[in-house]
Formats: structure tokens, C-alpha cells, sequence
């Protein structure tokens, strides 16, 4: 007995030595601290460009030192993100047990001064004293440059829908061992799964977290065939800057404390059914009728995009929003819309809320309910965007510009999966029983009210634009209209649904008209082109006009000093296998 009571003397004593070395050690400068993220570049000036960065700690100073040597200095704005949290769905360690508020600081310099065409090193520096020692943390030396100037050849990444997705950090890897140099990258929508999940931005512990992936730091094991590959992305974003658009991903739906976080996400509902809501709680929720406290209430329970409006350095339009904007990057005028609606599933269990139904056991709960697969932001003719798009169509920037390129996230012509039902408001038919309770609740989605098909396209079609690109169905597809303008889909990153040709349907309840629910083919009415260099062969020996597949992962390149849009391909099966360009088209025709 006196020998085990040593023993347990000395684990105990080891144990308290080794938990004050811990202590000591994470309270001396040998526990250094490090940034959250490499420093990203956004929204260039013909003088200028924003750097941002991210840290778990305030710092004391946080600033962009720039030059040859460094000399220069940018002192940052710091600001804190409001709504990033993990939860007990976060890939993260030590592991949270339930849905808690994460602190996260951003820091953003503007770089001043310079000289369109010259490259200049940057690099960003955070201190911090907080915990009793003064630590200089750094990233490490990269460079910028400003706004790029018509007629400066320029080669950007076409992408979409990451997501964490297998395929992902494979995909950016290629793209910098593929292509020289990339000037910019366009992201349309679908960043990341969960928009208030901190994790799936900067550290979730697979390795395929948002930044990393585009910065170079990814630690994504892919397992393809009983090989083990590691992949780390490209280091991307801080040479050149970001341009996102909003995908469903991007949106958060009903705020809340306590639930969990995907749970929040798929809880959006529309801004008028929150408003129902409010005026018949007014006096409980805002008896003083204050209007800052009714616009805060129906943003946290409606739907909101917070986190990504914090997250990047988009000016707001004259509207006075950040949500669609434009911007002339060399020969190219960008015009990025605010296009995605919620995603629900086309399931018809009768508990399900879904596309086409309200589940059963809500169907009396107004507050439950899901209001099928409503849209976020009007583009009717008498929305805010739609105006707003008239005017940016007909500005000198968008009719003087070489290519006019639109960029958004729902699909206009694909093979997929999402584009069906058509882009239009819900039609709810409303059945009763005898006790005049609701027996069940339709969707119903009018082909003829299609906004991207009735109102969009006419307008984008009368402004002579040139190149649509959108993702959203986790596939590579193309498609070319009367009208000359091209339409590309490249969002096939590791988690296809596959494409909806001859036997493959989509899932349609089977009492739909199929007039108004296409099931296989681009419901509005173009053919796919066959990729014109090496395209795929499918199982009867012809060719296919796409690429949904989770073992190869697809990227595109829009060269703008030949005009030119080019797709690769690299199988993961085999990490030597060499990246082939399968496609290639011309903008201007």
C-alpha cells in the first residue's frame, strides 16, 4: 500500500509540474501568438487597395507596412465581428458543447500612393501586450498592386461553392502549379456551408477551412483510392484580390442563442412573414416603437448577411448597401447581383419542410413555417437591384468596357440540379379540412413568372453583355444563347449532385406539370456544349457536355489578353496525374 501511495505521489507531483509548465509556458513570449489568417487583398483603386487580416486578439496596433523596404506604414481599422460562433457541430479543438459567441478581430489598411502596374511588398504586422510581455506578430512578405488599367493582360480564377468541399484545396493547389500568375479571383457565392460558423472561415480542423484554402495554408488529407494525399490550396488572395458574390451559403436565417447553427441557417424566412409576426407582437417586442429596435428584430428573425458584409471590404452601392455592386478591374466591368434563395429539400415525407410543402406537424404553427424556396432579394422591375442594374448598365464604366461580365449565384442554363423549380416567389395553395384546420400546404412555382428568364436576361441581353458566370449545382457546364452571350457554371469542387441527362432525373413531385418542372436537360431551353478539346467520354463511348464527378475537380481561367476562357481538370485518384485543359472558348464573338 505505501508503494502505490509513492507512486501516486509522483504522477501527481509530474502532473502538477506538468500543468505549471503549461501555465508558464502560455504566459511567457516562448507561447507565441499567430495570426488567424494571411493578410487577403480587396477592392483596388487606380491609387490604392484594402488589406485585411484576422486575429483572435484586439492588439494594441495592426497596421500594413509597405515599400521596398518595408519603410512605409498603414495604420489598420480594427473592428470586431458581431455574430461569429462555433457550436457542437464545429470541427474544432477543444470541441464547444454548445452554440457560443467566438471573438474574432479584423483588421483592414489601405495602401496608398501607388503606381498602376508596379508591384510593391507588403506585409502586415499585429502587436499585442495583453499578456504581460509586448509580442510583434507578422505575416510574411507578399505584394500588391493597384487597380489595373484597360489593357493590362490579365489571367482570374472562375470558382464557386467551396464549402469545405473535398475537392477544394486539390483544386487552388492546381491552380498555382497550372497558371503563371492569377491577377484576381471571382467567387460566385457558396463560400463556405455555415456563415456564422467562425471554424469554416479560418480553422476548421479537417483543413480545408475557407482561407486556408485560398492562402496556401490548407492541411486537407484526400483519400482517393487507398492513397492518402495532402493538399494546401494555392497562395491566391494575398497577391490578388477577391471578388465575391452571395450565395445561398452566405445567408443566416433566425438568430438565436441557444440553437444550434445549422439549425439557424435553414430557419430563414421572408422579410414580410417576420413583419406578420412583429405587428402582432409589437407591444411585447418594441412597446416604445422604437425603429431601431423593430429593423434589429426583423433582421434576427428573417434572414440576414452579416458575417459575409463584415468579413470583406465591399463599398456600399447608392443605395446604400453592399450586397451587389460593380467594379472595373482592366478591360473587364463586373457587375455582381444578388441572386439565390433558400434551399429546401424536394423530399415529400410528410414531416419535411421542404420546396414543395410545409411539414405536416407544423402545418397550424405559422411561426414553423418554412415558406417553400423564397428568394432574397427581389430582381423584378420594381426592385431596388433591378433599378439599380438599369443605371449600372447604361454607365460609361459598363458600355466603354472591353468585356461585360455578370456574375451571380443561381444558375441561368444548367444541367444541375437547382434550377428547378423556376426562379420565381412560392404560390401557396392552402388546403382545409372540415374543422377548418389547414390539411396542407403546396408550393407551387409559375415557369412564366421566372425572373431571371422574364425580367433579368431581357435586360442583361439589351446591354450587349458578354459572359455570365454562377454556380450553385456543383457542377462544370456551358451554354451559348442567340444573343451571343456565354454562360459558365465551374462550381464541380468535391460534392456533385450529378447532371440531369437521359436517365438521371430530378427529383419532381410526380403531380407537377412537367411544362412548368423539367427533369432532365436546362429547363430553359438551351442545348450544353461538348468541351471542345478533351472533353470526358461517357459510358456509350460519346462524349459529355459536362463534368459532375467527386474524383476529378475542375477550375477556369478568363485570360483577358487573349479573350478567352479556359477549363482544367486534374483526377484526384491519382495526385501525379497531369491537369488537363479540356475546354476553351471565346467571350467576344
Amino acid at each position: 500500500m505505501l508503494r502505490l501511495i509513492q507512486r501516486f505521489s509522483v504522477i501527481f507531483v509530474c502532473f502538477l509540474g506538468s500543468l505549471i509548465v503549461i501555465l508558464i509556458m502560455a504566459n511567457t513570449p516562448s507561447a507565441k501568438s499567430s495570426l488567424l489568417s494571411d493578410p487577403f487583398l480587396q477592392f483596388p483603386s487606380k491609387d490604392s487597395i484594402k488589406v485585411v487580416w484576422f486575429t483572435e486578439f484586439l492588439g494594441d496596433e495592426n497596421k500594413v507596412v509597405y515599400g521596398n523596404n518595408l519603410e512605409q506604414i498603414s495604420i489598420a481599422k480594427t473592428t470586431k465581428l458581431s455574430r461569429t460562433r462555433e457550436d457542437q457541430n464545429s470541427k474544432i479543438i477543444p470541441p464547444y458543447s454548445q452554440t457560443t459567441p467566438r471573438d474574432i478581430w479584423r483588421h483592414e489598411g489601405e495602401v496608398m500612393g501607388l503606381t498602376p502596374g508596379v508591384r510593391v511588398p507588403y506585409q502586415v504586422v499585429s502587436i499585442r501586450s495583453d499578456r504581460g510581455f509586448k509580442e510583434t506578430i507578422k505575416s510574411d512578405i507578399f505584394s500588391l498592386e493597384s487597380q489595373p488599367q484597360p489593357g493590362t493582360p490579365l489571367k482570374i480564377l472562375l470558382t464557386s461553392d467551396h464549402q469545405l468541399m473535398p475537392l477544394v484545396a486539390a483544386n487552388l493547389q492546381k491552380v498555382v502549379e497550372t497558371v503563371d500568375q492569377i491577377d484576381a479571383v471571382f467567387l460566385a457565392g457558396d463560400l463556405v456551408n455555415i456563415a456564422d460558423r467562425a471554424s469554416e472561415w479560418f480553422d476548421d480542423m479537417r483543413g480545408g477551412a475557407f482561407f486556408p484554402c485560398l492562402q496556401g495554408r490548407a492541411n486537407y488529407a484526400l483519400e482517393k483510392e487507398g492513397v492518402t494525399t495532402v493538399y494546401r490550396g494555392g497562395k491566391l488572395i494575398q497577391n490578388a484580390p477577391i471578388f465575391p458574390a452571395i450565395g445561398n451559403h452566405e445567408v443566416m436565417g433566425r438568430f438565436s442563442q441557444e440553437k444550434g447553427l445549422n439549425q439557424q441557417f435553414v430557419d430563414a424566412i421572408p422579410v414580410g412573414a417576420a413583419e406578420k409576426i412583429y405587428q402582432k407582437n409589437i407591444q411585447s417586442i418594441n412597446p416604445s416603437n422604437k425603429p431601431s429596435i423593430e429593423k434589429k428584430w426583423l433582421t434576427n428573425n428573417s434572414f440576414n448577411v452579416d458575417t459575409y458584409e463584415e468579413i470583406f471590404s465591399i463599398t456600399k452601392n447608392n443605395l446604400g448597401n453592399k450586397k451587389y455592386y460593380a467594379i472595373s478591374f482592366g478591360d473587364i466591368r463586373l457587375v455582381v447581383l444578388y441572386l439565390t434563395n433558400i434551399w429546401r429539400s424536394p423530399n415529400l415525407e410528410p414531416n419535411i419542410k421542404g420546396r414543395y410543402q410545409e411539414a405536416k406537424n407544423n402545418l397550424n404553427q405559422p411561426e414553423n413555417w418554412g415558406y417553400g424556396q423564397h428568394i432574397f432579394e427581389a430582381i423584378t422591375p420594381n426592385s431596388s437591384q433591378y433599378q439599380w442594374l438599369e443605371k449600372e448598365l447604361a454607365s460609361e464604366e459598363f458600355t466603354q468596357a472591353k468585356y461585360k461580365m455578370v456574375m451571380f449565384h443561381h444558375p441561368v442554363h444548367t444541367l444541375g440540379g437547382n434550377i428547378v423549380p423556376p426562379y420565381t416567389d412560392p404560390v401557396a395553395k392552402i388546403n382545409y379540412n372540415d374543422s377548418e384546420k389547414i390539411a396542407s400546404i403546396r408550393y407551387e412555382y409559375p415557369k412564366e413568372n421566372d425572373y431571371i428568364i422574364r425580367d433579368l436576361m431581357p435586360l442583361l441581353e439589351s446591354a450587349g453583355v458578354d459572359f455570365i458566370f454562377f454556380g450553385h449545382s456543383h457542377l462544370w457546364n456551358r451554354f451559348i444563347n442567340d444573343k451571343g452571350i456565354n454562360f459558365l457554371e465551374s462550381s464541380n469542387v468535391g460534392n456533385t449532385y450529378g447532371a440531369h441527362l437521359g436517365e438521371n432525373h430530378r427529383p419532381i413531385p410526380p403531380d407537377y406539370s412537367k411544362i412548368n418542372y423539367v427533369e432532365t436537360g436546362d429547363p430553359n431551353g438551351l442545348d450544353p456544349i461538348v468541351p471542345n478539346l478533351d472533353p470526358l467520354i461517357g459510358e456509350n463511348n460519346q462524349p459529355l457536355p459536362y463534368i459532375a464527378s467527386n474524383d476529378i475537380t475542375v477550375f477556369s481561367i478568363l485570360d483577358t489578353a487573349k479573350g478567352t476562357v479556359s477549363s482544367y481538370r486534374f483526377d484526384t485518384r491519382n495526385p501525379h496525374s497531369e491537369v488537363i485543359k479540356f475546354d476553351e472558348f471565346t467571350i467576344i464573338h
